[in-house]
C-alpha cells in the first residue's frame, strides 16, 4: 500500500458559525501504481481531499500516510489543477525546468530532463514556445511533463480536462492512460463526468455528500483502452448515477446528463 487516508474528518465554519462537515471519519486505501477515479456531487470534498493528501490544507485531524510514514507535505505528491498554473513569462522548457531548478538540479540536467518529459507529451517541437501560443490542451500537457519531471510517487488530478472541448479530452484521456501505463505513477484524479472516471480508473471511488465518507466503490476490471458502451461499463455508469439518486441529491440527473458525453 502506497496512500493511507485514515479517519480524515475536515469542516468548515461560516460567518454565521454555522459548521459544514465534509468529511468524518473517511478511509481510503490507495495501491501503488493504482489509478483512482473520485466522483460525487459539487460540495463533497473531491478537491478538499486532494488537497488534504498534497498537504496543502492541514485543518483536518486524522492522517496521512505513505509506505507506512506519516506525511503532511513532500516532493513525493504533486497536484494539477483543472487551470494550468504554468508561468507566462517562461517558455515551455523553461516552465518544465522551473521545479528542477528549485531542486538545485544542474542546469544540462533540467533541460535534458524537461525535454524528456516534453516527448513523453509530444509537444517536443514546442520546448521554445511560449505559453500563450500554446492551445489550452497543449498546456496541460505542459503541466502533465512540468509534474512529471519531478518524478511524483503519487499524481493528484483535480478536473485537469474539464475545461477541454471533447476531441482534446479524449485525446488527453488517451495520452494520460498511456503514460500511466509507462511510468506506472499512481494517480488519484478527480472528475464530475462519470464515463471518463470508468474509462479511466481502476477504481471509482464516489463520495458522499451527506455522510462525510465513502458511498461506495466500483471496481473496473475491463482491460484498456475501454469502450463506454462495453455493456459491462454502461451498468456500472448506470449504477453509480443510482447511488447519486439514491443521495437525494436535487437536480442530479440533469447535471449529470450534461457531464456524460465525452
Amino acid at each position: 500500500m502506497i496512500l493511507q487516508a485514515k479517519n480524515i474528518s475536515r469542516e468548515y465554519k461560516s460567518s454565521t458559525s454555522y459548521t459544514h462537515k465534509v468529511f468524518n471519519g473517511l478511509n481510503l486505501e490507495v495501491k501503488k501504481g493504482e489509478f483512482v477515479t473520485i466522483i460525487g456531487k459539487s460540495g463533497c470534498g473531491k478537491s478538499t481531499l486532494l488537497n488534504i493528501i498534497a498537504g496543502l490544507d492541514r485543518a483536518y485531524s486524522g492522517e496521512i500516510i505513505i509506505d507506512d510514514n506519516p506525511h503532511l507535505k513532500g516532493p513525493d505528491r504533486v497536484l494539477i489543477f483543472q487551470e494550468n498554473s504554468l508561468f507566462p513569462w517562461l517558455n515551455v522548457v523553461q516552465n518544465i525546468e522551473f521545479g528542477l531548478k528549485q531542486a538545485n538540479i544542474p542546469k544540462k540536467l533540467r533541460t535534458a530532463t524537461a525535454m524528456n518529459y516534453l516527448k513523453m507529451v509530444g509537444l517536443s517541437d514546442f520546448a521554445h514556445s511560449n505559453i500563450h501560443e500554446l492551445s489550452g490542451g497543449m498546456r496541460q500537457r505542459v503541466s502533465i511533463a512540468r509534474a512529471l519531471s519531478l518524478d511524483p510517487r503519487i499524481l493528484l488530478m483535480d478536473e485537469p480536462f474539464a475545461a477541454l472541448d471533447t476531441s482534446t479530452r479524449q485525446s488527453l484521456q488517451n495520452e494520460l492512460l498511456r503514460i500511466h501505463k509507462q511510468t506506472r505513477n499512481t494517480i488519484l484524479f478527480v472528475t464530475h463526468n462519470i464515463e471518463e472516471a470508468v474509462l479511466l480508473g481502476d477504481r471509482v471511488v464516489l463520495l458522499s455528500n451527506s455522510t462525510g465518507q465513502i458511498k461506495k466503490e466500483f471496481v473496473i476490471n475491463s482491460p484498456r483502452p475501454r469502450d463506454i458502451n462495453n455493456r459491462s461499463l454502461k451498468e456500472i455508469v448506470s449504477e453509480a448515477l443510482d447511488e447519486l439518486r439514491e443521495n437525494h441529491y436535487p437536480n442530479t440527473n440533469q447535471e449529470y446528463a450534461n457531464t456524460i458525453s465525452i
